[in-house]
């Protein structure tokens, strides 16, 4: 697991900037932003080669540690061994991610109107985040 943030502070109308470095032999890795770790409003889960997917990203959502269902996008702009720049706008509603050439919501299924948490996992490593 990569580094963890905790009050975070991120409301409707800001939006977070992760930037790191896929590893060169990657088989998935892992966003989670929410309210904390039972909490995830945004699991992000792009996957090379894991879980049965190869170059699908997949979202859910957990609530008091129940996964909700899976959302899957087929657009899948990583390459192992690159970088990655992901940026997610939050809304009332949902959240936007932001790849290169595509775009797709998320719905806030939590009803969150603060994100506090963030953390990465899997074959990422973080270089920077920012928001704004």
């Amino acid at each position: 697991q990569g580094p963890v943030c905790t009050n975070l502070g991120l409301k409707p109308g800001q939006r977070l900037t992760v930037k790191g470095k896929i590893a060169p032999n990657a088989k998935s890795f892992v966003m989670n932003l929410g309210k904390d770790a039972s909490n995830i409003g945004l699991h992000f889960n792009p996957r090379f080669d894991a879980h049965g997917d190869v170059n699908t990203i997949v979202c859910n959502s957990k609530k008091a540690e129940e996964w909700g269902t899976e959302q899957r996008e087929t657009v899948f702009p990583f390459q192992r061994g690159g970088t990655a720049e992901i940026t997610i706008s939050v809304s009332p509603n949902d959240v936007l991610i932001h790849l290169p050439d595509h775009q797709f919501k998320f719905p806030n299924r939590l009803d969150l109107s603060v994100y506090d948490y963030f953390d990465t996992q899997g074959d990422f490593t973080l270089q920077s985040l920012s928001w704004e």
